[in-house]
């Protein structure tokens, strides 16, 4: 668990190293300090970081017929929804990067991780600090000091000084506290990613429903035109005397419900059109989509391997990331076990005349070295300790649990594109069969075989059918985006920043273990 027993070494050869009667006093403080610093980089409480181990299945269930990834399918390939080769949808989405609020927060949250990094760093260094005091006094003639001694009763005295002090990193709390920082900004990093994949696929999700409305109004406009020329044919008939009355008005009354479903589909369309504008970060005002219809089939998406999924969903990553956040925070506890030692030291100037050039002569200083330990505390740091550990053993549930989850959405997408598919296809075919149906009886009809009723149930009965088949290709394409946001959208553990990036410039810091 602990490194340090260099340190307590290190500091018992310079207390009871047998020419440590010849060190000067004054210097003792200075060598302490040198000594504790050179050890800093060996001393860290606390348990080093190993990942626990994730529940990864060795093959997908649903996954009977579907393509495999090969190496080659996971190379760049550009963004993830090119694959649908829709340009409308290649102009909006890369918007959500940039305009998208959530996404933005969720960039300024990783700044604000960046920036805690960099004030534990800070505790590492000594904190120095600088004066100046000017002090003007007055002794009356009546003061003893001054009777008879023909001085001036005026004093100023000039005290220029600086003062440092530094409590070394001697156990490795901070770089503890450091390494959990690092963490918690690459969780950040990782909550972005997942920010921006999420936004993207919710626009996907939402433009192929606007195309779905499209398509659902170009059926409506066509089932019209039909219902139209079955009016304008009973109509015919009703001014011979072959029809009454009523055949007219339910034939009307079809044409006017499919209308009203047609007038409808504005309303799906304008909302789904206001979600993507929002999702861009803009004003609904500001965007119109031209209308287009639902391309028929779904781009084959590849399949990585189980163990890969681990490393390509930024959920998963942000969730492994947790687990170093909170375990680096059980040795910040545990070092609170260990003493706590500081050094001081200032220096300074004390002169009736403004000191420049400086007088060693007037100089005054000082060095200081403390170390204080808790002796008794109720059992506050033992309960500090476990309650540290039972966070981390939280992560590590939650970690796992996120990883089952990713697995299930898979297996979920999985599932519904393999039998969207195999219901899409029956769909197409109850389509043409009600097709063949329509012209059947409307021929008939047209010769006083059958009666309109029968007629108006086989249109009522295609329109039916192609919508359920035009429902399931919609749930396709959003299965093949949910599909694609659960396989990464095309991210990669190896996108998060590395340590040395998030502590640039810090040399001083050793190499954390278990970061990436």
């Amino acid at each position: 668990m602990s490194r340090c027993w260099g340190v307590g070494v290190l500091i018992c050869l310079v207390v009871t190293r047998r020419g440590r009667a010849a060190i000067r006093p004054l210097l003792r403080p200075v060598i302490l300090a040198v000594l504790l610093g050179a050890s800093l980089a060996g001393c860290t409480v606390g348990p080093d970081y190993v990942r626990a181990p994730a529940p990864v299945p060795g093959q997908y269930k649903e996954l009977k017929g579907w393509k495999v990834a090969t190496p080659s399918d996971t190379v760049d390939r550009g963004p993830w929804w090119s694959v649908y080769k829709d340009k409308r949808l290649d102009e909006l989405l890369p918007q959500v990067e940039i305009s998208n609020q959530n996404v933005n927060a969720a960039a300024a949250a990783y700044e604000q991780a960046r920036a805690i990094i960099r004030e534990a760093q800070a505790s590492l260094f000594p904190t120095l600090t600088g004066g100046y005091s000017v002090t003007r006094s007055y002794a009356g003639p009546n003061v003893p000091a001054t009777v008879g001694q023909g001085v001036s009763p005026y004093t100023t005295i000039y005290n220029p000084q600086a003062a440092g002090s530094w409590a070394p990193d001697v156990w490795g709390k901070v770089r503890r506290q450091i390494e959990s920082n690092v963490a918690a900004a690459q969780v950040s990093a990782a909550d972005l990613a997942n920010a921006k994949l999420s936004a993207q696929a919710t626009l996907a999700v939402a433009y192929f429903n606007l195309a779905t409305t499209d398509s659902l109004r170009a059926l409506l406009d066509k089932t019209i035109a039909d219902y139209k020329r079955t009016l304008e044919i009973v109509r015919n008939q009703h001014t011979t005397g072959v029809v009454s009355h009523a055949d007219e008005d339910a034939v009307n009354t079809q044409l006017l419900n499919a209308q009203a479903m047609a007038t409808n589909t504005a309303l799906q369309r304008a909302q789904f059109e206001h979600a993507i504008a929002v999702l861009i970060g803009r004003p609904p005002a500001e965007l119109t989509i031209a209308r287009r219809l639902l391309a028929q089939r779904i781009p084959t998406t590849p399949v990585t391997v189980p163990s890969l999924l681990l490393e390509r969903r930024p959920d998963i990553a942000a969730a492994e990331r947790q687990m170093q956040e909170q375990n680096a925070l059980i040795g910040v506890a545990v070092a609170a076990y260990y003493p706590n030692i500081s050094l001081s030291g200032a220096i300074g100037l004390s002169s009736s005349i403004v000191p420049l050039p400086f007088n060693v002569a007037n100089t005054v200083w000082s060095l200081g070295a403390s170390a204080s330990e808790t002796v008794f505390d109720g059992g506050l740091r033992g309960a500090q300790v476990d309650a540290a550990r039972a966070v981390y053993w939280q992560s590590v549930a939650n970690y796992r649990q996120t990883v089952l989850a990713a697995f299930q959405q898979l297996e979920d997408q999985l599932a519904a594109i393999r039998i969207l598919t195999q219901q899409l296809k029956e769909a197409n075919d109850a389509v043409s069969s009600a097709r063949r149906w329509v012209g059947s009886y409307m021929d008939q009809y047209r010769i006083g075989v059958v009666d309109l009723t029968t007629l108006l149930y086989a249109q009522s009965t295609l329109l039916s059918s192609e919508q359920s088949a035009l429902a399931v290709r919609q749930s396709l394409f959003v299965a093949s985006v949910i599909l694609i946001e659960a396989l990464g959208g095309g991210w990669d553990v190896s996108q998060l920043p590395s340590q040395a990036e998030l502590v640039k410039g810090f040399s001083l810091l050793p190499q954390l273990p278990g970061l990436y």
